[in-house]
């Protein structure tokens, strides 16, 4: 059992950590888009819907306590989840760091791609990306949030590979 600030810190107890933490980036992301208007654009909210995936998964994995076996799969689909949440961070953060020369014109919103295009060509648009895309309205530390969210990503990636490891650790000495 590792200690993290003198806590315990089970596999259950990281998986909640896990869940608190993309509660709390939320969270965040709701008070600038309401307090602050920093509206979203389409790149934005697939982050949050990763952010969302990820603590479900984390939500349901503290609530299950899993064994050895269990530990692999949400392993798996928290790696799976956080990797596709880093790739779309990474788009975004290279649309941002385009030169104003060669960034794409704004598009379509994202509810009239949703309703008027197939699923699949609406997808293509979105993670193609548009100007809106390349704006940073906010900036902490130097990293927009796009710089933010691929750097929680990989973050949340890397403690599921330790969750997963200490999981299967744990199983064996019991």
């Amino acid at each position: 059992m590792q200690m993290i600030t003198g806590l315990p810190l089970t596999p259950r107890f990281g998986y909640a950590l896990g869940f608190a933490a993309c509660a709390a980036l939320l969270g965040f992301a709701y008070y600038l888009q309401y307090y602050e208007y920093q509206d979203p654009c389409p790149l934005c909210i697939l982050q949050r819907v990763a952010f969302m995936v990820l603590g479900v998964l984390f939500l349901v994995a503290a609530v299950n306590g899993p064994g050895r076996a269990g530990a692999i799969v949400y392993g798996v689909l928290l790696a799976a989840a956080a990797g596709i949440g880093a790739a779309i961070a990474a788009r975004h953060v290279w649309l941002q760091s385009l030169p104003k020369d060669r960034i794409p014109e704004c598009g379509p919103g994202l509810e009239y791609m949703l309703k008027k295009l197939p699923f699949t060509q609406a997808l293509e648009k979105i993670l193609t990306g548009s100007g809106e895309c390349a704006e940073v309205g906010w900036t902490f530390l130097g990293l927009s949030i796009a710089g933010w969210s691929l750097a929680w990503f990989v973050l949340f990636g890397g403690f599921a590979l330790y969750l997963t490891l200490a999981g299967m650790r744990r199983i064996r000495r019991a």
